[in-house]
């Protein structure tokens, strides 16, 4: 900013713009490099034009002990969000399927993550557990998975992840209206959080809320709704598009028997799944 208060105004744009660009090819080498993102857009993104007049706007924050940010396999880049799930074994997350390849093994999670820091360490990835179907076409109504993280030793002692974070319960997908708030990393390393609170509309099947920007990182965010008895999560960034093609709306799979059947067989103890690449998200050619 100091540069262009002493060059002449077309030098100073020209500097502008070539900073632009460095910024934008370092974030693409960025991902490249850590895999699958999920959301296929990013805050720089602006072929679509203006956010929508009176859209809420996410907010960074210190974060939530129960979320955090999922690192691919020797990735220092954080490139989905995940969360714990309330389980009697106490040792699940919540993320989008699409957010996940292979046997999931290799993947780690830090929840509370903020600033680079682990407040409450890292934990590793040992299994993942979808529904068979989103292996056979990737449907995107059933674009949730739950992992399990192995136990870490802690005071002489191996914890479960809930014991050490909570976890939120599953709930049903959330009605119209409904206030959900979504903590969420966009993908990168060493930063904050952000989140958002905004009431639920639906697009045919899948519910869906707008503020801006949730972008590339924020998919398998969870939605969660306060109920009675604490917090439900009701619903994950993914599904339609995987998650949305515009940085300001935001999708879930809708919650419902078939998730709870996965979340069942992944308490029960079932074989765990082995989960092809991601299809495109189609926002180029599905909108």
């Amino acid at each position: 900013m100091a540069l262009a208060g002493v060059l002449p105004a077309p030098v100073s744009v020209l500097i502008t713009l070539l900073i632009t660009v460095l910024v934008a090819v370092l974030i693409t080498l960025l991902v490249a490099v850590a895999g699958p993102t999920g959301r296929a857009r990013a805050a720089t993104q602006t072929g679509f034009g203006p956010v929508p007049a009176g859209t809420p706007m996410a907010h960074p924050f210190a974060g939530d002990r129960t979320v955090g940010p999922l690192f691919p396999p020797g990735s220092a880049v954080h490139t989905c969000t995940a969360s714990v799930v309330d389980s009697p074994s106490g040792d699940l997350l919540i993320t989008a399927t699409h957010c996940i390849t292979g046997e999931a093994r290799g993947y780690t999670f830090a929840p509370g993550y903020h600033d680079g820091v682990e407040p409450y360490g890292t934990w590793s990835v040992v299994g993942a557990y979808v529904d068979p179907q989103w292996t056979a076409d990737r449907a995107p109504r059933l674009d949730v998975a739950f992992l399990r993280v192995a136990p870490r030793q802690m005071d002489g002692h191996a914890r479960e992840i809930q014991s050490v974070t909570g976890g939120n319960r599953l709930g049903p997908a959330p009605s119209t209206r409904a206030m959900v708030t979504v903590p969420a990393y966009a993908v990168g390393h060493d930063d904050d959080p952000v989140t958002c609170t905004a009431p639920v509309y639906h697009r045919g099947v899948y519910p869906a809320f707008d503020c801006n920007p949730y972008v590339d990182g924020t998919s398998g965010a969870p939605w969660l709704l306060r109920t009675d008895h604490g917090w439900d999560v009701v619903g994950v960034i993914g599904g339609l598009h995987q998650g949305g093609c515009y940085p300001w709306t935001s999708y879930s799979a809708p919650f419902g028997p078939a998730t709870t059947r996965t979340y069942d067989g992944a308490v029960n103890g079932a074989e765990t799944s082995v989960l092809p690449p991601p299809e495109s998200d189609g926002c180029t050619t599905g909108l």
